[in-house]
């Protein structure tokens, strides 16, 4: 049985092993990490967009003022033929064509309240793409270095496990010599199980990690990311700020004022008159007139007169709005509520930013103290274990209490860990909050 069971496990090793060996290991650092997220960001793809889209927005607005020229060509059949006082007039086959240029010369200010509102639109949708590009470097960001943090705690329980496996095979000698009672096998073979467990738990969530920064940048399943970016030292913070100027989401909502104020100019120029100018020259032909003509000697012939010929015409047309039930000033009001609200959402969203980034200061430089507070309990814990290893082979010191020694340890390198990396995410995010993440 012991002998079946051995087989199995040697089984199960290396399907394991040959599962590994099926996965493309992909060395990765932080900033290669960042560039195939961004590379593979279909919300990044979709600002872009978005950008592109604004700027022929513009282009098309500043096409407004500029004079139009359309052509026409018109072909018409008529029949029967019109009788115009005892003459035909003909009119089958009858063909016309024709330019027209069209140029407005006031619009009321319409137009130009149209280009400010392409090119401040054109400037939103940068701010937009400045701001999904930020959005995409956090998820990077914090997908590395959750996953450093948890193959931190594999590697660590790793030699965790080996420390608890030459425990418990110093302890089994003991026992078979005397030297130990058979509780202390049992505590330190209960510990070891609970250990492997932790282990384990661990392995399930480095996978889960894992498969998350597959899906930030882009590969599948088949490749399996490694951070290289893994040690480092966390720098004092130094001097942090909490200003705004450059986060896009301020800009967005200061563009979304000046389009209110852009808003109100067209609502008042449906209120004001508009003037174009209009040039055209039209050539129509195959139009016959038949009639009877006197020849002479009370004889008469049949007569046929064809037209062909051109028309020019020039047209200035001023439109004046005289009487629409107030229609205008309540859409001039109604713009002007609109501004309201938008300075409104620009204040209350301010102080809200405002506090989001004293708040990510805060949480970095927390973050830092966090890690001196961790790096200086593991070197106790370690200096702890190291005493209690030397007074337990001496017997000056129960099993318990080494036990104790080694849980300690790994709480505070398990601490160390999640405070080295957090302290990375909070630095994103202070970054992000303050608009220079790039």
């Amino acid at each position: 049985m012991k002998i079946k069971k051995l087989y199995m496990a040697i089984g199960v090793l290396l399907l394991s092993a040959a599962a590994v060996r099926a996965q493309q290991v992909l060395p990765l650092t932080l900033d290669e990490c960042r560039a195939r997220a961004l590379a593979h960001s279909e919300e990044l793809q979709q600002a872009g967009n978005r950008l592109e889209q604004a700027r022929l927005d513009r282009q098309i607005a500043s096409t407004a003022s500029l004079p139009k020229i359309e052509g026409s060509a018109t072909g018409a059949y008529v029949a029967p033929d019109i009788d115009m006082m005892g003459m035909e007039l003909r009119m089958r086959g009858t063909y016309m064509a024709g330019l027209t240029l069209t140029q407005p010369i006031y619009a009321g200010g319409k137009i130009a309240a149209a280009r400010r509102m392409a090119r401040i639109g054109e400037e939103a949708a940068g701010e937009q793409l400045r701001m999904t590009r930020m959005e995409v470097l956090v998820e990077a960001d914090n997908a590395y270095w959750t996953l450093v943090a948890v193959e931190g705690k594999v590697h660590m329980l790793e030699s965790y496990a080996a420390q608890m496996d030459t425990l418990y095979s110093q302890t089994a000698a003991a026992v078979k010599a005397g030297m130990a009672i058979e509780n202390d096998r049992l505590r330190v073979e209960s510990k070891r199980s609970e250990i492997r467990y932790q282990l384990q738990k661990a392995c399930n969530g480095a996978d889960l990690c894992r498969m998350s920064l597959c899906r930030v940048i882009g590969v599948g399943s088949d490749v399996r990311p490694v951070p290289t970016d893994t040690l480092f030292r966390a720098s004092a913070p130094g001097e942090l700020s909490a200003t705004l100027e450059t986060r896009p989401e301020l800009r967005m909502l200061e563009q979304q004022v000046a389009i209110g104020e852009q808003q109100i100019r067209d609502a008042r120029s449906a209120m004001l008159p508009t003037a174009g100018l209009s040039l055209g020259y039209t050539y129509y032909g195959n139009i016959k007139l038949n009639s009877m003509v006197d020849a002479g000697g009370g004889n008469y012939v049949p007569y046929t007169q064809e037209f062909r010929d051109g028309l020019g015409l020039a047209m200035l047309a001023v439109k004046v709005p005289i009487f629409h039930w107030g229609e205008g000033r309540k859409k001039v009001r109604k713009a002007r509520f609109e501004l309201q609200n938008a300075q409104l959402e620009l204040q209350k969203n301010t102080r809200l930013m405002t506090l989001e980034a004293e708040q990510a200061i805060r949480n970095v430089e927390d973050g830092y103290r966090m890690i001196q507070t961790a790096e200086l309990a593991l070197r106790q814990a370690e200096e702890n274990l190291r005493v209690m290893r030397n007074r337990y082979a001496a017997q000056m010191a129960p099993l318990t209490d080494l036990l104790d020694a080694q849980s300690q340890w790994q709480q505070a390198a398990s601490n160390r860990i999640e405070a080295e990396t957090q302290y990375q995410i909070y630095r994103t995010e202070y970054l992000r909050a303050t608009g220079r993440l790039e």
